[in-house]
């Protein structure tokens, strides 16, 4: 690999990996013991370094608190079967992470400065990859803007950092969803294809009024019609109708999941026809009363995959059918798994050992 930076680097001289308790790990609650992070100055990223995971200072005027040009990224790193460590696709997560950035006028981050950094980083807290079945380090690659200026305008100055968790799994049971049809998390034309902060926080609201109701996430619809399904929560949206795998074609409302990626060409590989089209809220209905709507699950990096038990749907609830061993949600998940602790075979070359 081509040094592009030297990497300074401050070992913690306290590390809390005593303090983790393998068998329960929260989801996004415990940190590993370092960070890297690289500023942009003048047109180009100076020094990069790693160092102790902690706060940091930033100005009251800081441009992306104000005006919201903060982007990320998530990934995972896996213990493989002989002990080594594993990333899932982080090539993919790179393009889509500078796919980012270029809507929201930050600069780009060259493959080597990301591999560079994130191997040097897992390299060092590499005890912190935990081993039990179901768990992974979790990786937070994120940029943001660091001007103090209050103006709306592109931030002249940036940075990058990287920091990772190791975690569990994030749902634990099958999911209760219903259908939005009121808010909207993207339109097109909009930034919705970006994993950009305010994306989030825009959704946070229609979520918790869901919640309220008693439903772990939303199916979001299109931003016109309120009836063609965009995403599942921060997942994307994925369904088996008659036998056919069937999720929304990517736009610019849509995130192109890496998951969703995986999960699409491992149909393929078992030889089940995919569809990537318009879905309606209408059609998925008519096809769980026609008895034709066999799965829906949610794909994500958090969840990889995360069946749904029932939806919501103009005020009422419809429990779908209990999916068996044999279910394609089952075996691909299965299948990922495999891939990503080196017991499957990785036709696709996804898995980059460290």
């Amino acid at each position: 690999m081509i040094d592009i930076l030297p990497i300074r680097t401050q070992r913690t001289t306290a590390s809390r990996l005593t303090d983790l308790d393998p068998a329960n790990l929260e989801f996004g609650k415990v940190y590993s013991d370092h960070m890297f992070a690289v500023d942009y100055h003048n047109g180009e990223w100076q020094e990069a370094q790693i160092v102790p995971y902690g706060d940091m200072a930033v100005s009251p005027a800081n441009s992306a608190l104000h005006y919201g040009q903060s982007i990320f990224e998530g990934m995972k790193a896996y213990h493989q079967n002989d002990g080594g460590v594993a990333l899932f696709r982080p090539l993919d997560n790179w393009a889509r992470l500078n796919a980012s950035a270029d809507r929201m006028c930050m600069p780009n981050i060259s493959e080597e400065l990301l591999m560079q950094g994130l191997s040097e980083l897992i390299r060092i807290d590499s005890a912190w990859v935990p081993t039990s079945e179901g768990s992974s380090l979790y990786i937070r690659p994120f940029m943001f803007a660091t001007d103090g200026f209050i103006g709306v305008r592109p931030s002249e100055s940036y940075r990058f950092m990287i920091f990772t968790c190791p975690v569990g799994l994030y749902y634990n049971k099958p999911l209760r969803v219903r259908f939005e049809q009121k808010y909207v998390r993207s339109a097109e034309g909009g930034a919705g294809y970006a994993k950009a902060a305010g994306n989030y926080g825009g959704a946070m609201y229609p979520t918790k009024l869901a919640q309220k109701e008693g439903y772990n996430q939303l199916i979001w619809t299109d931003a016109t019609e309120h009836q063609y399904v965009e995403e599942s929560g921060t997942m994307n949206a994925i369904f088996v109708i008659d036998g056919r795998v069937v999720t929304p074609a990517l736009s610019t409302s849509i995130l192109d999941g890496v998951t969703r990626r995986s999960v699409l060409q491992l149909a393929r590989d078992m030889g089940i026809p995919v569809e990537e089209r318009k879905v309606s809220s209408r059609e998925i209905m008519e096809a769980l009363a026609a008895g034709k709507l066999e799965e829906a699950f949610g794909a994500g990096t958090a969840a990889t995959i995360a069946p749904i038990a029932t939806i919501g749907y103009e005020g009422n609830d419809y429990d779908l059918p209990k999916v068996g061993p044999n279910a394609f949600s089952k075996r691909v998940g299965a299948a990922l798994d495999a891939i990503r602790s080196g017991e499957g075979a990785d036709v696709h070359n996804w898995m980059v050992r460290l």
